[in-house]
């Protein structure tokens, strides 16, 4: 009884992620609006759930970059605004995550695979989008590429593994989206793109559990 106690609300997050993937059509718009954002509603308040009773400004910084990226989602419609706003949220992810730094050769060396990942995603991106004239999505989407990029490498700076997960499956549920839209059409892409943007988001969220209060950081690590 305890178990299920515990873990009724990422039941409910699934079951209310499954229904909207699965279940809710494209018509009418605002109904499939409202289904896809209900997870990402209880994901936020799972992950303020999460936070410790000693909360700290990283905690709040990062839970608010799950916020804004809830208003990405409600946005998307109009592509640079939901771009801007998933662009924001990752900045304060970056934020979070950079307050738990700790180098050490392995994460200093992710960097390279993942400068490497987000370059190639970016050529093909870029070189279709000026293949199909769309100029203009040029810079944001660069901006953006690189914006998550940090994002990711930063999760892996953080040594938390719930971020570190959350990241890598964040940048591989927009490689998805943008191939998708710009480059060309990958099967079952609307599933794939949202499992692992609601798995991203929902490890995001369980990461704040183990980010220990700031103040007590050094102490804990020793």
């Amino acid at each position: 009884m305890n178990i299920l106690k515990t873990y009724r609300l990422p039941i409910f997050i699934l079951l209310m992620s499954l229904i909207y993937i699965f279940a809710i059509p494209s018509k009418p718009e605002a109904i499939k609006m409202l289904f896809k954002l209900i997870p990402m509603w209880l994901i936020l308040f799972y992950a303020y759930k999460q936070i410790p009773d000693k909360k700290s400004r990283p905690h709040w910084i990062i839970w608010s970059g799950l916020f804004i990226c809830m208003l990405g989602d409600g946005l998307i419609r109009w592509f640079v605004i939901g771009l801007a706003a998933f662009l924001i949220g990752h900045l304060f992810y970056i934020a979070g995550f950079s307050r738990y730094w700790r180098f050490t050769k392995l994460s200093l060396l992710m960097i390279l695979p993942i400068g490497l990942y987000g370059y190639v995603m970016g050529y093909h991106v870029i070189a279709a989008l000026l293949q199909n004239h769309m100029d203009t999505l040029v810079v944001p989407v660069l901006m953006y590429i690189v914006i998550i990029s940090l994002m990711s490498w930063t999760g892996f700076l953080s040594h938390n593994i719930w971020a570190i997960i959350g990241s890598i499956l964040f940048v591989l549920s927009d490689s998805i989206l943008s191939w998708n839209m710009f480059v060309s059409e990958i099967p079952h892409s609307d599933i794939l793109i949202m499992t692992t943007y609601y798995t991203a988001q929902f490890l995001i969220a369980h990461s704040l559990r183990f980010f220990p209060s700031f103040g007590s950081y050094s102490s804990i690590e020793k």
